[in-house]
């Protein structure tokens, strides 16, 4: 059986024992990751970091650009994301170390795309860049040069649902939503907007709900209440999705820091709705799965 602690110790990191590691002379780089959703002061590059990181970008760097059927954060060209590894001086058996400002909602996003790109090392560092400030360790303004990384990338190595799966998820497993409760329960919108709602069946547990009010991840037992109390136990097959493949990757790490694998749709909802065909619920329950709500959709449409 596996340790508790080592569960989650191989996917998040603490600020000592990295500050701890980088003393040693360890192999790690880390990656301070940005989006236009942070609460990181503006502009990035001359605000303080952790010290030596790289500064990356969630659009840029782990996404590619947006197109319906993909949704709006498509996942990057391999070829493309192991140019930029390697200028980020990464090796196959580089330790990396991910974080942002945000309770690590963006950073998950980079930790779930290096792991699918097949780096076997990749940490979240708990609490984000405020934790590390707490710790007293040392930040800096100054961009890395860019270095010469050997590693060799290749995707798939993190399970991975379509609509068609997660549809069917929702029905033989658990589909879990990963967005903001405004977003699942659907509101009306104006003829012409996206629709707004969850995939019939999905279950919600915001990203946010998995983090403490400091921003680092909660305590194990209450990960395994919070996801348990939606059937995420591990008993059955478990996915993800949120808008666009971000949040949902944060919940994904909470998982497996419990030791529930959990498959994600990259696509997400900014994919589900650019087929107008497919089913949409409305309100705080799931929903029958694989069937439409007539009525709350026309509502929602006409936004009466």
């Amino acid at each position: 059986m596996v340790d508790e602690a080592d569960l989650r110790a191989g996917v998040f990191m603490t600020p000592e024992r990295l500050a701890a590691l980088r003393t040693q002379g360890a192999p790690v780089v880390v990656l301070a990751v940005y989006s236009d959703d942070s609460t990181a002061p503006r502009p990035w590059e001359s605000e303080p970091k952790v010290a030596g990181a790289f500064h990356t970008y969630l659009a840029s760097d782990f996404s590619a650009p947006s197109y319906p059927v993909h949704g709006s954060r498509p996942l990057p060209a391999i070829v493309d994301l192991q140019v930029r590894v390697q200028r980020w001086g990464v090796d196959d058996d580089t330790l990396v170390v991910v974080y942002d400002h945000d309770g690590n909602l963006q950073a998950g996003r980079a930790w779930w795309v290096l792991k699918w790109a097949g780096l076997a090392h990749v940490r979240l560092l708990d609490g984000g860049f405020a934790a590390w400030v707490r710790a007293g360790l040392p930040t800096d303004r100054v961009a890395p040069q860019p270095r010469h990384g050997k590693a060799r990338l290749s995707a798939g190595h993190m399970p991975v649902l379509d609509a068609d799966q997660a549809a069917r998820l929702a029905v033989d497993g658990v589909l879990l939503d990963s967005r903001v409760t405004i977003n699942y329960e659907g509101a009306p919108v104006p003829p012409g907007q996206p629709r707004r709602g969850h995939i019939p069946g999905a279950r919600s547990v915001p990203a946010p709900s998995a983090l403490n009010p400091d921003g680092a991840f909660a305590d194990p037992a209450r990960l395994r209440a919070l996801y348990a109390a939606v059937g995420a136990d591990g008993a059955q097959p478990v996915g993800v999705y949120c808008g666009a493949g971000v949040s949902a990757a944060h919940a994904v790490a909470a998982l497996e820091s419990i030791g529930v694998a959990a498959a994600m749709y990259p696509g997400s909802w900014s994919a589900w709705i650019s087929d107008p065909q497919r089913p949409v619920a409305i309100g705080p329950e799931p929903g029958a799965p694989g069937q439409d709500e007539p009525a709350a959709r026309a509502r929602q449409v006409t936004g009466a």
